[in-house]
């Protein structure tokens, strides 16, 4: 099982981005899947993450209206689209299966992060 993000970059404030997590060795209709990241110096935090079965969502409270989760089961992607960025969401964002969708809990497989920096 492998996850893997990308996507990540400089952009400035108020701007946009979006990451994508690619997934092999298991299917995304029976996995959750769920965007984490870490700031320096921070512990790891919940983004948010997608329901495997019926497409629904849970997000952090700092992120609801800003960012969106999706996913494409044919490319085995899924896709975290970001607006209006903080300088305060600078940080490395990696994909993970999720075991329990509220609160959007870590599962077993867990892929390497993308960093995204905003910055003027």
């Amino acid at each position: 099982v492998q996850l893997q993000a990308s996507g990540g970059g400089l952009v400035q404030p108020g701007g946009s981005l979006r990451l994508s997590c690619v997934v092999s060795g298991l299917s995304l209709s029976t996995y959750h899947i769920g965007w984490f990241r870490q700031a320096p110096g921070k512990e790891r935090e919940v983004v948010g993450c997608i329901n495997a079965v019926d497409n629904s969502k849970w997000y952090s409270d700092f992120v609801k209206g800003r960012f969106t989760i999706s996913r494409d089961n044919t490319q085995r992607m899924v896709f975290l689209n970001m607006n209006t960025l903080k300088p305060e969401d600078t940080a490395v964002y990696s994909c993970a299966t999720v075991r329990a969708m509220v609160g959007c809990h870590r599962g077993a497989y867990w892929g390497q992060g993308t960093q995204v920096t905003v910055s003027s």
